[in-house]
């Protein structure tokens, strides 16, 4: 039997340490040095969108905290479900990040069978950016000026006012079953990939109406291409005092969303811990606040944790939902 000399022991056991040691070093050192190249985000939605939006806006003064581009890829298709997936393909070492949607990570999930992600098993929260609601919005052509007018006519109607929405079971699709259920009236479906190509429907009269994000719509109302007819909120806005909610005329209703940082899962935990301060940090700047408060979206500044927390809440609330509809789902 061989015996190990003291003295080699005792080289074995500093060689040891000193390996733990560095190996700890290494591990600051890679941590220290994150990010050293251009960070991706994936937008599961095309150009304009709500996430599309806050992205571009939050992105510059991320990347110049950090040294490092934020180079924004947009990824349109399957009600946001193909963005998800190259996410959740995307190597854990925090150069790919994403941005998910209320719609797109718990709706989804809950009107699908089959679906190329698992939203609490394939990604980590990062940070959640902001919470939106919605607007009822008509083409320039349609009748109604007001929701009174609009569901009256849509009574005299039945199922011939088209909505557009962004997919077949995405959230906007939702949204319109629920104002539908609690308005008590039918409607035509007409999904598309994107909420551009539903504006662009409505420019061309292929259809009627949309419940699209306040943000998305808000610049195409201003400038009159688009006719706004009430916003989905429990109280009217304190800029636009005279722009009324749905729930004056339907009781309760009230819709939206909230738009966030995620990652791959297994993402490294300083990676994680470095975005959410940097982005919670930008969406507490005085310029981004102002604007977010134009678009009439409500910022956050909170951990991870908090996000993760939001997300198991909406799989309740919206779960519930399907299940009073009896939606089958597809």
């Amino acid at each position: 039997m061989n015996k190990t000399h003291p003295f080699e022991a005792k080289t074995l056991a500093i060689g040891f340490f000193l390996g733990l040691i560095m190996g700890s070093q290494s591990l600051q050192v890679q941590a220290q040095s994150y990010p050293n190249k251009p960070i991706k985000v994936i937008i599961p939605a095309g150009p304009g969108d709500s996430c599309d939006t806050l992205v571009r806006i939050l992105g510059p003064k991320v990347s110049e905290k950090l040294g490092q581009p934020i180079v924004i890829d947009n990824r349109p298709g399957s009600s946001g479900q193909l963005g998800l997936s190259l996410i959740k393909q995307s190597p854990a070492d925090g150069y790919t990040i994403g941005c998910g949607q209320g719609g797109n990570m718990v709706i989804v999930p809950l009107a699908y069978q089959k679906v190329m992600y698992d939203t609490k098993k394939d990604f980590v929260p990062i940070a959640l950016l902001a919470s939106n609601f919605l607007a009822l919005v008509v083409s320039p052509t349609f009748p109604a000026k007001t929701t009174e007018e609009f569901i009256a006519y849509a009574k005299k109607n039945p199922g011939k006012v088209t909505f557009g929405t962004n997919g077949e079971g995405a959230f906007l699709h939702m949204a319109t079953e629920q104002f539908s259920l609690q308005s008590a009236i039918k409607y035509l479906h007409v999904p598309f990939k994107s909420m551009p190509e539903v504006f662009n429907g409505m420019f061309s009269g292929q259809v009627d109406a949309t419940l699209s994000s306040y943000i998305a719509s808000q610049p195409l109302t201003d400038a009159g291409k688009l006719k706004l007819i009430a916003i989905a909120r429990s109280q009217r806005l304190s800029d636009h005092p005279n722009v009324p909610t749905i729930s004056e005329t339907v009781p309760g209703y009230t819709s939206g969303g909230w738009f966030g940082m995620i990652a791959p899962a297994g993402t490294p935990t300083e990676a994680i811990t470095l975005l959410n301060k940097e982005f919670n940090t930008a969406m507490a700047q005085t310029d981004v606040i102002e604007r977010m408060k134009k678009l009439g979206l409500d910022t956050h500044t909170e951990p991870p944790q908090f996000f993760a927390d939001t997300i198991n809440s909406d799989f309740a609330r919206w779960g519930k939902l399907l299940k009073d509809i009896d939606f089958k789902k597809m």
